[in-house]
């Protein structure tokens, strides 16, 4: 492989003058920046980006910060995020916090050591504990908000619980059960504060049912909660939890949606493997990926853009249908 001391050596020049002519042309006299070009080329040389950025201040690297790479969710949005970056010339570092919010100032300080800025998707730390970690970071939130001047990007949680719940209700539905996700998750009380004031346009009652892992395994614990309440019908933090409910209640020999109907959120491409296919709400995930790079790269730029909230749609499949009979209003 060529390397700048071969270009040097065979343009007769120094390393740094290499390095000037490379990649601040202005600096070098034009005789010399010519010759040097054209050495370069003729060796078939290429500038090593990262080593260059690494002393210009710059890396071209962007980091992500995420809870669960296993989740469908998560997964979805780094694919974006990668393509997006890959796009515009830069390379992406990934972080999993596994959900455990005490490793995640660790990771964004090595994040962010090794990267011009970063995408900070949905975490669990607290507002001041996330706060202090992104001191001089240049970030962009994903799914999460901090008061102050940090943009951050998020679906619009409060409208898709609020379509659920609709539609529920023209379903005949007055009961409905909440499998919660984490407390700790701000997207995840972002939707049960919606549930509650939708609940109250539709004169509905909400039944708690506690709040679970946000995994398959929480949703086969909620299922037996929501089993135990009464409830027709079930909404669960996500799809994952959502599927978990439906393998429950299969396994239970509980007809779905005869007997219970089962809504999620997020629409993973799990969604639709299962029968029978789950009604969930449609999170537009590559799009959020995309305007998150777009965001953050805005801000390395100078820029101050501004926050983001991506409109989201109920998609009704075979898990969710009328009230059984005998048991509405």
């Amino acid at each position: 492989m060529v390397t700048v001391h071969d270009v040097a050596r065979a343009a007769g020049v120094s390393i740094s003058t290499v390095s000037r002519a490379l990649t601040a042309p202005e600096r070098v006299a034009a005789a010399t920046r010519d010759r040097v070009v054209r050495v370069a080329a003729e060796l078939g040389y290429r500038p090593n980006p990262t080593a260059s950025g690494l002393r210009l201040g710059r890396t071209h690297a962007v980091g992500l910060l995420v809870p669960d790479l296993e989740n469908p969710y998560f997964a979805s949005v780094t694919k974006s995020v990668q393509a997006r970056a890959r796009a515009e010339g830069y390379e992406v570092f990934v972080a999993d916090t596994d959900e455990d919010p005490d490793v995640e100032p660790e990771l964004i300080g090595a994040l962010a050591a090794r990267t011009d800025g970063l995408l900070v998707a949905s975490p669990r730390s607290g507002e001041a504990e996330l706060r202090a970690a992104l001191v001089g970071v240049t970030a962009v939130l994903a799914n999460r908000e901090l008061s102050g001047d940090l943009p951050f990007i998020a679906v619009d949680d409060a409208d898709g619980v609020a379509q659920i719940l609709g539609h529920l209700h023209a379903l005949g539905h007055r009961s409905v059960g909440v499998a919660a996700g984490p407390p700790s998750s701000w997207s995840g009380r972002r939707r049960v504060a919606g549930l509650i004031d939708a609940a109250r346009r539709w004169d509905l009652e909400l039944v708690q049912l506690g709040t679970f892992q946000p995994y398959f395994a929480g949703g086969t614990q909620a299922a037996d909660h929501a089993l135990a309440s009464g409830v027709t019908a079930v909404v669960a933090f996500n799809d994952l939890m959502a599927l978990g409910i439906l393998d429950r209640l299969r396994r239970r020999g509980v007809d779905v949606p005869g007997r219970m109907s089962v809504v999620g959120f997020d629409d993973v491409q799990l969604a639709t493997l299962f029968s029978p296919d789950l009604t969930t709400v449609h999170a537009p995930l590559a799009r959020l990926g995309r305007r998150a790079v777009d965001l953050l790269l805005a801000r390395l730029r100078g820029g101050t853009p501004a926050n983001v909230q991506l409109p989201v749609e109920l998609t009704i499949r075979g898990s969710s249908g009328p009230v059984p009979a005998g048991t509405a209003d």
